[in-house]
């Protein structure tokens, strides 16, 4: 809860009135109110005076809070922004690794110590970048996507399973590995679609 929601919050509870009685004296929704006080959405234009004469402040002050809870959700937006494109051009420089791998030894007939080293190097910056814009950029509010976490612990028992049969059967388990990295973009890409979608639920 950013700094509008909670101080109307506050005064709701100060003049000891319950959503409904603030609904009510405003001829809004109590729906309106909740959303009001959990920065859903912003009080109309013209609520400010009645909500300002009904909790005994004055328009200034509410208007203050505003600005500061605006400024603090735009900073929010451009964080998860900038979050957004960094995992993005990192699962590009992936895919372009798994590329590498796949025309430099048959296509380009290039060592495959040399071609096997530049794609352990391309998922280590990619990696890097990963880690980099996961610590700067981290959201402020706790991830309650249950969905989300759901979604990935089936999807890692399904790839766990995958993996050992591909690698008892094949053996080949110097080459199996990428089947973690490929679960890895998955897992990037599922956030940053629900971190997208929930930026646009915001809006």
């Amino acid at each position: 809860m950013n700094n509008l929601g909670k101080r109307l919050l506050e005064l709701r509870k100060d003049k000891k009135l319950s959503q409904e009685e603030v609904a009510d004296k405003l001829n809004v929704t109590r729906q309106t109110i909740s959303k009001w006080e959990t920065e859903q959405s912003m009080p109309d234009f013209d609520k400010i005076v009645p909500l300002c004469k009904l909790y005994g402040i004055t328009p200034n002050e509410l208007f203050i809070e505003l600005k500061e809870s605006v400024s603090y959700k735009n900073n929010d937006n451009l964080k998860i922004n900038k979050k957004a494109k960094g995992i993005a051009f990192s699962i590009l420089l992936y895919f372009l690794g798994i590329v590498w791998l796949m025309i430099s030894v048959p296509v380009m007939n290039i060592n495959p110590i040399v071609a096997s080293a530049l794609f352990l190097l391309i998922c280590g910056v990619s990696t890097g970048i990963i880690v980099y814009v996961c610590i700067k950029y981290k959201e402020i509010k706790k991830d309650k996507n249950k969905l989300r976490h759901q979604i990935e612990r089936i999807v890692a028992l399904v790839v766990s399973i995958i993996y050992l049969i591909v690698s008892f059967k094949t053996m080949a388990w110097h080459l199996t590995w990428v089947i973690w990295i490929i679960y890895g973009l998955f897992v990037e890409v599922l956030k940053l679609i629900f971190m997208l979608r929930s930026n646009e639920n915001e809006k």
